[in-house]
């Protein structure tokens, strides 16, 4: 009877770890996305020092709030999957991955939302070199 328990107990433990998997890895997904995010608003404002246009300045801006939404939805994938882990019935344990799963899209979209606006200061940045170069050499015979 005792092993039976004891056998009961660990079946039970590695459901709930089962379970908790999917919030965990929306989790971990999301924290990607917020560091893939992140690294875009980085080099979306290193664009944007090189050419200090206005166009790359505002993307820069754009692609560091989408990180900052990203780095959120992310903490709030953690959350879930936390409050999952520790869930006490089916219809929690659901709620919390699929609120998990809901925040991992979020830093998905906010990751998809930084590099778009990384590539616009990069290209604005680039637009600004080709003019200054313009000018020097249209400038430059006079």
């Amino acid at each position: 009877m005792k092993f039976m328990r004891t056998l009961l107990a660990a079946a039970l433990v590695a459901v709930l770890a089962a379970c908790s998997n999917g919030a965990q890895d929306s989790a971990q997904d999301a924290q990607q996305s917020a560091d893939t995010a992140q690294q875009a608003a980085d080099q979306a404002q290193q664009a944007a020092a090189e050419a200090s246009n206005t166009e790359a300045n505002q993307a820069a801006t754009q692609a560091g709030a989408a990180a900052d939404a990203a780095g959120q939805a992310a903490d709030q994938a953690q959350q879930a999957a936390a409050a999952a882990s520790s869930a006490t019935t089916d219809t929690m344990q659901t709620s919390a991955e699929n609120a998990a799963a809901n925040a991992a899209d979020a830093a998905g979209k906010a990751a998809d939302a930084a590099k778009s606006a990384a590539s616009n200061a990069a290209d604005a940045a680039k637009s600004a070199v080709d003019s200054v170069k313009g000018a020097k050499k249209d400038g430059g015979g006079h």
